[in-house]
């Protein structure tokens, strides 16, 4: 009798799982399934170059349907709740199918709901998002007549996927400014809940330092209350006022609000796992992968890489009886845009903060870590073609799932 795989999700940790393990378990015995309630699946780093006329709706987006590979079978449905005690799913409508084993990919998306004021009469005149392609587009709109005045980007509080991109938009868009002549008639703030412009201390002084250098004021410690529409200003907890003419925002993200009613996710709808072995802390045939997984470490797509390879070894030691020995580290990497066709990249995990050097050799690099550099850039934007025909197929990708030191500074010598 076939077992069934059943992957909630087809972004960036479902439609890899689904592809990888399609190529190692047999059709005769396994179905395996990926369920999302519509067939578009994003390119996330792309959003952050829409606004400045680099990509269209186009270049980000694909069917999900088209990104899986044969004897994958696609449900276009949306999950009303998940059952695990009887190993169910049911669906909006009445359906439910049932699972051997789950994993859930539902990710996470931006709640600009849960800000009193965010989706108030300002929303998308002079209050913007990049993390959707609508927003993304209205924003681009919005830059184009924008020339003098006070420009806020604005970060509501992590976790969020892409945790640099906020950063990134403020140094692009400082460029773009630049670039247009206008920037002297613009002043450019940056506010964040956080203490400094990034969560780790060597990063977060290196990005200050950036920020300051090219003016971009920094707001620390804002937790944002409400958004004041008739004033047109941000308004914190301890009562801090920020006006603004044009607000690029980062509404909160949360999980999924069905991972809430079925009883899996925590507060914000994230699924807890075990952060080495990605087990849901509940089910031993429950899963959570990427960012519906509530890990210690950023909500990013090179986690879900590098996670996901850790599953699939962890998955096939649990079918066949064996005991789950691969542990993920909290890989992550991120280029992270910094204007003028330059980037910088960093590499750390659960227990090592960005530092400076090389990667992904000692010395050559090419790529360097915490620095500005002309590679970097170019990183990133080879990375959609890596995304859409290395990644997404789960074709291998010459890189260690677990972060190493080699080519890297220690903390100790860094100043």
């Amino acid at each position: 009798m076939k077992q069934t795989l059943l992957i909630l999700g087809g972004g960036t940790a479902g439609t890899m799982i689904a592809n990888t393990v399609r190529k190692r378990l047999p059709e005769v015995d396994w179905d395996i399934t990926v369920i999302d309630r519509d067939d578009v699946h994003l390119y996330q780093p792309g959003l952050l170059f829409m606004p400045f006329g680099r990509y269209t709706r186009d270049q980000v987006t694909r069917s999900r349907r088209s990104c899986l590979i044969e004897g994958v079978t696609f449900v276009l449905a949306e999950v009303e709740r998940i059952e695990p005690s009887s190993n169910e799913v049911r669906l909006v409508g009445g359906d439910v199918l049932d699972y051997d084993y789950l994993v859930v990919a539902t990710g996470t998306s931006s709640r600009p709901d849960q800000t009193p004021g965010m989706l108030g009469p300002q929303w998308r005149k002079s209050v913007f998002d990049f993390f959707t392609v609508d927003g993304a587009e209205a924003l681009a709109a919005a830059l184009t007549r924008f020339d003098h005045g006070r420009l806020v980007v604005h970060l509501t509080d992590m976790p969020i996927k892409c945790p640099v991109a906020p950063l990134e938009f403020t140094f692009l868009v400082d460029a773009w400014l630049r670039d247009k002549g206008c920037r002297e008639a613009v002043d450019l703030i940056y506010v964040t809940p956080l203490a400094g412009a990034f969560t780790k201390p060597i990063a977060s002084a290196q990005l200050g330092h950036m920020l300051e250098d090219r003016r971009i004021t920094v707001e620390p410690d804002f937790l944002v209350e409400r958004i004041d529409n008739e004033a047109k200003a941000l308004v914190s907890y301890d009562e801090r006022v920020i006006p603004f003419d044009l607000l690029v925002t980062i509404p909160l993200n949360m999980g999924s609000d069905m991972l809430m009613r079925s009883g899996l996710g925590n507060e914000l709808g994230y699924v807890p796992v075990d952060k080495h072995t990605l087990q849901s802390t509940q089910w031993p045939n429950v899963f959570a992968v990427g960012d519906a997984a509530d890990l210690p470490t950023s909500k990013a797509g090179s986690v879900a890489h590098f996670s996901v390879e850790i599953f699939v070894d962890n998955f096939l030691s649990l079918i066949e009886g064996k005991e789950l020995t691969a542990s993920f580290d909290g890989h992550a990497n991120c280029f992270i845009e910094s204007g003028d066709g330059k980037g910088l990249l960093i590499d750390f995990n659960y227990d090592t903060e960005p530092l400076p050097g090389s990667y992904p050799l000692p010395t050559i690099g090419p790529l360097k870590l915490l620095k500005e550099t002309r590679s970097n850039h170019l990183g990133k934007l080879a990375f959609r073609w890596v995304y859409w025909n290395v990644l997404l197929p789960g074709r291998p990708l010459p890189l260690p799932s677990h972060m190493s030191m080699v080519g890297k500074k220690p903390p100790a010598l860094v100043p």
